[in-house]
């Protein structure tokens, strides 16, 4: 059995404040859009529907966490993601939702068939 890693009460809080960012479906929606491109804050208003100004406060929120980058080239600001690990907590995170999702999906289409 793995031995857990002590957790400092800082530790703790940095940890959920990650997942405080993570919790705002648009945060993820920009997250997801931006992938492994840079992308202008032009292009993500018209790839999520968004508004510029809610755009630019969610990017502000994922900046200040370290989750993006930004570059600005004259009057356009590019964004991209900085942290790649993000993807791999996504993805497990739609792993294990998938699964559990097919086991209920399991144990409905049993119930069904009696």
């Amino acid at each position: 059995m793995k031995k857990r890693k002590e957790l400092t009460e800082e530790v703790l809080e940095l940890i959920a404040a990650r997942f405080r960012v993570l919790a705002e479906p648009m945060r993820l929606r920009i997250l997801h859009t931006l992938g492994e491109e840079e992308v202008s804050v032009t292009e993500l208003v018209e790839a999520t529907g968004a508004g510029q100004a809610n755009i630019s406060k969610h990017l502000a929120l994922l900046l200040e966490a370290g989750l993006v980058a930004r570059r600005k080239e004259g009057l356009n600001v590019f964004y991209r993601v900085a942290d790649a690990t993000i993807f791999d907590l996504c993805e497990a995170v739609c792993t294990s939702l998938g699964e559990r999702l097919a086991a209920r999906h399991s144990a409905i289409k049993s119930f069904r068939g009696r």
